[in-house]
């Protein structure tokens, strides 16, 4: 069977972002993806309204039901909602120490709208930093994460906290034109990319960069070159995204 990817997110009724994300990305990296997941919302494509989280016991009732069962490579976690769920991630990742984990450190949504009271996570993601193989902060998680604006000094600070390797995302900088990303590996920039800044807001593109990362990882990719596939596969699902509302925020086709 393919190398599996483990899941942690929530579910959005949209199926632009969280878990229908996750599946169609790892499906296109050539892996396979598994679920537990970690929260019902409220949501369409502009905006999320209201979410339940689920409990840290059900949610590792989930995960550790396909353990057994599947050939887990990799863990990727996005929306985990609750201290309690990160919690639960973080126990159930020192019970595994073999799997590699992608950390996108969801906080709020792109569209707007809670995922959670980003104070308390920003605390309870401390940790988790130090477990994950490599973290996918855009450049807001990541001065949240950090308390630093400076992006150099919040970069560095994430790996006095233990980071090991740190993918940053720039679609939220001042860069009209551009988007820039940079991979960070010991502390060290390894590698940047520049693509061309699209236009329009995008529903899932978070999601769909850190599992594909998460796919190629399972499949035996080194970071820079996972996450190398994963910028290349994700520009061309933006490229072809669809708009269901005029104006609005467009879901990443990726098929």
């Amino acid at each position: 069977m393919r190398p599996t990817v483990l899941c942690f997110s929530g579910l959005d009724p949209s199926g632009g972002a969280g878990l229908q994300a996750d599946i169609e990305a790892i499906g296109q990296s050539g892996a396979h993806a598994a679920i537990a997941c970690t929260a019902l919302t409220i949501q369409n494509s502009q905006k999320v309204f209201g979410f339940e989280a689920t409990s840290k016991e059900l949610l590792l009732a989930q995960a550790n039901a396909v353990v057994g069962d599947l050939p887990i490579r990799c863990v990727k976690s996005g929306m985990l909602g609750t201290t309690d769920n990160i919690a639960a991630l973080a126990q159930f990742l020192r019970e595994h120490p073999d799997y590699q984990y992608v950390l996108d450190p969801v906080l709020v949504a792109n569209s707007g709208g809670s995922l959670g009271n980003q104070a308390t996570l920003v605390k309870a993601f401390v940790e988790l930093i130090p477990l994950a193989t490599i973290l996918t902060p855009n450049t807001v998680e990541l001065r949240a994460l950090t308390g630093e604006n400076d992006l150099e000094k919040a970069t560095e600070k994430l790996f006095q906290m233990g980071a090991k390797a740190v993918l940053v995302k720039g679609g939220h900088e001042d860069t009209p034109d551009y988007i820039r990303n940079a991979l960070y590996i010991d502390g060290d920039m390894v590698s940047e990319s520049r693509c061309p800044r699209l236009e329009g807001e995008y529903h899932g593109s978070g999601c769909s960069l850190a599992s594909f990362i998460a796919g190629r990882l399972a499949l035996g990719d080194g970071l820079k070159q996972a996450v190398q596939h994963a910028e290349t596969w994700l520009f061309g699902v933006l490229k072809n995204a669809e708009t269901p509302v005029p104006n609005g925020q467009k879901i990443p086709k990726r098929f």
